[in-house]
């Protein structure tokens, strides 16, 4: 069976609460998103880093010295946090209060075993039946850089998988349907990455898997990332910053011709109406992104198939900002469209004009996003025939229509001879112009 054949679309409590998340706040978005985005295709709520730390705290990480663990060093929720966890239920109850919205359960792991886990040498059970111990089966070279919570596995020793298919299986006894695993990607783990793969094929439960993060990530690892997992990030953490958004131009343009059902480069979350609540970074805001930096986003990502994972905390984000995430445009492009790739990227005055295309999978519609990312408003004429080719600019006529507020726009065939065939449009100052091009057969045409 393969899991996400179209790109995910959840929201994840990193940009809005950090590691400091309550089961209080989970429902609260799952509610929302439930009752708000569900009938656009938003169905999965993710529970970021360090549910199991009972001394976690906006702005960075804690030693790590007072994990919750059960008796096989198996992160437990802090029921302090996560109070239907107490007694040894995990996020059992949590799960199906999800489900029973409609929604799926997602959840974030750090890639390893925790080092309190290692220090108290406690029983592994190994393939062969020997008793070995959680220090037996650490790598305790390998630390993640920025957490330092965890020892990595190591592969090398059997009972390595068995502790890790433990793991796995009891995330799949809560009902997870969505795992995010980090630092998995810099340095590339590519062991840890098919023993994951391979734990999660063991538990019997189907649980996509999602890598992170994607800092300097090359295409080379392609093979390994479509075997084993269906989605990888392709950045480093990404905040309300047009620099964060502008960097991704690049990337996405990369990764989009990769793109295929159950396997999608992930351009990270969407830092979008209320963040930084008791986050890693910043400050309880809005987001600082404005208005056409935040359609720039969105269409970005929509057009090169990237999952959408909301940041900012849904009851409390302003109205605009769930008015864009439900524009039907954006998810039905986004598991509709195909071939979505940047078509031209060229400098002029202080910016970039880039101009991407798509067409729908099962329709005859073209997809065009046309960006400006310099200052002030800047007015293209787009030829047909650099939009959708030149055997189809000359076989049909088209009709074009806003994607973001669904206005038709004047017909690109104009009555005089300069323009005929020319798509004129004003991109705002780090905006987009997002565009469906119908076609109709030209009058007389065979």
């Amino acid at each position: 069976m393969t899991l996400a054949l179209t790109p995910p679309m959840g929201w994840n409590s990193w940009d809005c609460y950090g590691t400091t998340v309550t089961e209080a706040e989970v429902l609260a978005n799952a509610r929302f998103m439930a009752e708000h985005l569900l009938p656009h295709g938003w169905d999965t709520v993710v529970v970021d880093i360090d549910w199991s730390d009972p001394a976690a705290r906006a702005h960075g990480y804690t030693d790590g010295s007072g994990l919750v663990l059960d008796a096989h060093g198996y992160p437990q929720p802090d029921p302090a946090r996560f109070p239907s966890a107490a007694g040894g239920r995990g996020f059992t109850e949590l799960a199906a209060q999800v489900h029973a919205l409609g929604l799926k359960l997602g959840v974030h792991v750090l890639r390893g075993i925790p080092r309190t886990a290692v220090a108290a040498a406690l029983p592994v059970v190994s393939p062969d039946g020997a008793v070995v111990t959680t220090a037996d089966v650490a790598d305790t070279s390998s630390v993640c850089t920025w957490n330092g919570h965890m020892y990595g596995l190591d592969h090398t020793h059997p009972a390595a998988q068995a502790w890790l298919d433990g793991l796995v299986a009891q995330l799949a006894s809560w009902g997870v349907d969505f795992v995010k695993v980090d630092d998995m990607l810099a340095p590339f783990h590519a062991d840890a990455i098919t023993a994951w793969s391979r734990a999660i094929a063991r538990s019997g439960r189907d649980i996509v898997l999602s890598l992170s993060p994607g800092t300097r990530l090359s295409t080379a690892h392609l093979p390994v990332l479509r075997e084993h997992a269906q989605m990888w990030r392709v950045c480093d953490d990404l905040w309300d910053r047009w620099e964060d958004v502008h960097a991704n131009f690049a990337r996405l343009a990369r990764w989009a011709p990769f793109q295929q059902p159950g396997g999608w480069a992930d351009a990270d979350m969407l830092p979008l109406g209320r963040i930084g609540i008791r986050a890693e970074r910043g400050d309880d805001r809005a987001s600082r992104l404005t208005p056409d930096e935040q359609r720039t986003l969105l269409t970005l990502w929509v057009m090169a198939r990237s999952p959408l994972m909301m940041g900012g905390d849904l009851p409390t984000s302003d109205d605009a900002t769930i008015a864009l995430l439900t524009t039907p445009a954006v998810g039905h492009v986004l598991r509709t469209g195909v071939d979505g790739r940047e078509l031209q990227r060229e400098p002029a005055g202080d910016g970039e004009v880039v101009v991407w295309g798509a067409r729908s999978g099962s329709e005859a519609t073209r997809y065009v996003a046309v960006f400006w990312t310099g200052t002030g408003v800047r007015t293209e004429h787009l030829p047909l025939s650099a939009l959708v080719g030149d055997a189809a600019a000359s076989a049909h006529r088209w009709t074009a229509r806003d994607l973001w507020d669904g206005a038709p726009l004047p017909d690109p065939r104009a009555t005089d001879a300069e323009h005929d065939g020319v798509l004129t449009l004003d991109v705002p100052e780090h905006g987009v112009r997002w565009v469906a091009l119908e076609p109709a057969r030209r009058e007389g045409a065979a």
